[in-house]
């Protein structure tokens, strides 16, 4: 039956360990709070290392601490990243979300960085400042910064923070065989702003009930007669971090879906592994690809998504030039003559203008418009 507003207020008849109150989703000093004691304490996944494969290769990154950030690989092919602030003024150093270039150029008075974050040139210094200023004092704010698990950049603006690998723990041990068999490389990026909390993504990762009212879930993944709905097991790891399962899928249950005989190295033909990794990254690793989905907080009701897709650096060049890593979908038409735009990319959304991207509707490569 439904209730009045006294009921409707009344706390549930359960453990309070077994409930949450809304206000963890909505309340401005909640999420305050949490930019303050995890966002800028915790590592978090900004970029991949292809995405900053040569030197001077930039990347820039909004980080959840409210905090802008530029990724950079040097000349000695080691991977920073910095306040993207320019130090004189304060003002945005870089605008534009990924390139190359040997120097950043502030564009308000032309103070010139390298990619150690070195400040290298201020122009007509000596006359506007006499002694008071030298370019050895003015260099760019550095993050902490390692690569690892795949290759992915993380960033922790924390100076004293703890190493990388103890944040992770072993939450990621069960994936790791297929993480290093070969180096990857991402091969198609998308970002949306969407109108919800970080929190609500994972929480919806461990609801197992969620997966099973998906008719797909059934028929595909979910077949064990004696298990069922508890065929997948939810394993929590020390700082957050979670396993929801591991399983194999037939993916000959789907009408249409066609076979691929591409797989990914150890990782069995039908197999499937997801990790929740905390605050708010998710590794998806599912028959030749892996998807990374990055939640970053704009605000209590705001998330900035990014889906990256890699596949095995190996792969690209056969993957660039005909239909590979998923058959395509029932239907489906050829991509040189794909006149959709739901799943295709503007170059703003890209990190690399003019890069071969797949088609989504029917995962071939495509140029972007």
């Amino acid at each position: 039956m439904s209730r009045n507003s006294k009921q409707w207020t009344q706390k549930p008849n359960l453990p309070s360990t077994h409930y949450a109150d809304p206000k963890i989703y909505s309340d401005p000093a909640i999420f305050e709070e949490e930019k303050e004691k995890i966002f800028k304490k915790v590592w978090m996944l900004a970029a991949h290392e292809s995405e900053v494969a040569n030197p001077h290769d930039f990347r820039t990154y909004e980080h959840p601490g409210g905090t802008r950030l530029v990724i950079m690989r040097g000349e000695d092919m080691k991977i920073r990243t910095f306040y993207n602030i320019c130090p004189h003024r304060g003002n945005l150093l870089v605008y534009e979300p990924s390139g190359n270039a040997k120097k950043l150029v502030c564009i308000f008075h032309q103070w010139a960085f390298d990619a150690k974050g070195d400040c290298v040139d201020i122009p007509r210094g000596k006359a506007g400042y006499q002694d008071r200023i030298c370019e050895s004092d003015v260099g760019l704010r550095e993050v902490k910064t390692e690569v690892g698990y795949g290759g992915f950049v993380w960033v922790n603006l924390d100076d004293s923070c703890a190493p990388l690998s103890a944040h992770i723990g072993s939450a990621l041990d069960y994936m790791m065989p297929e993480l290093e068999t070969e180096p990857l490389e991402v091969l198609w990026y998308y970002q949306a702003t969407l109108r919800t909390n970080f929190k609500l993504i994972h929480d919806t990762n461990q609801e197992f009930y969620h997966d099973y009212l998906h008719y797909h879930n059934r028929i595909t993944g979910m077949l064990d007669p004696k298990s069922g709905y508890f065929q997948r097991r939810y394993t929590a790891f020390p700082n957050g971090h979670a396993s929801v399962g591991s399983m194999n899928v037939s993916y000959d249950a789907y009408t249409g879906s066609g076979h691929s005989a591409l797989g990914w190295p150890k990782l069995p033909p039908n197999g499937w592994k997801l990790v929740d990794l905390f605050p708010c990254i998710t590794y998806n690793l599912r028959t030749s690809v892996l998807r990374i989905d990055s939640y970053i907080p704009l605000g209590p009701d705001r998330v900035l998504l990014e889906f990256r897709i890699l596949g095995l650096k190996s792969d690209t060049p056969k993957y660039a030039s005909s239909e590979r890593r998923m058959p395509p979908r029932s239907g489906a038409h050829s991509a040189a003559t794909c006149t959709r735009t739901c799943w295709l990319l503007p170059d703003r959304a890209w990190p690399w203008p003019g890069a071969a991207i797949p088609c989504m509707c029917c995962m071939r490569a495509r140029k972007t418009i």
